[in-house]
């Protein structure tokens, strides 16, 4: 009786949070807006050994490699139905990837790509609320649509891609 008796009395707060309206009236309108997760970037050592694991061993859909000079990696979309993975390989010795998997030698989440409907007001407005983005315009990302990274430490330590929808 005693567990009965701790979820008794932790289940109302549970519902008071959930059904807390409070949090949702206090986001100020925007210019611009968030989307949808358009994907999850993963560092890889191994281009073809990731590549293998997805299409082979877990039956997903999996892209040809396309090189990124100017972001400095070569990149893989895994089809997932609802979003993608992104596995990144270095490019180059200048490449970001190349320095993240000298500090993860077996890889790791990069980033994670969220589509905005306006780069540009978004980044205007980002700038005057104090986060920092990493370029002064927007590239071209792998997809062919502008993007911009988001320095992750605004970001509670995630690197935050935005991609133009």
């Amino acid at each position: 009786s005693g567990l009965l008796t701790r979820l008794q009395t932790s289940a109302p707060a549970v519902r008071t949070l959930s059904s807390s309206k409070s949090s949702s009236q206090n986001i100020p309108s925007c210019l611009w807006k968030l989307g949808r997760l358009n994907h999850v970037a993963i560092a890889v050592p191994d281009l073809e050994k990731a590549q293998c694991l997805y299409r082979d061993v877990l039956g997903a859909q999996v892209s040809e490699t396309v090189a990124l000079p100017e972001h400095g990696v070569y990149t893989v979309f895994v089809e997932l139905g609802n979003t993608k993975l992104e596995l990144l390989h270095p490019l180059g010795e200048k490449s970001p990837i190349a320095s993240f998997l000298q500090k993860n030698k077996t890889g790791g989440m990069h980033h994670i790509c969220i589509e905005v409907d306006d780069i540009k007001a978004a980044m205007t407005e980002l700038k005057k609320k104090q986060i920092r983005i990493l370029s002064e315009e927007p590239k071209i990302g792998a997809h062919g649509k502008p993007v911009i990274f988001l320095h992750p430490k605004d970001c509670h330590g995630v690197l935050v891609e935005l991609e133009q929808a």
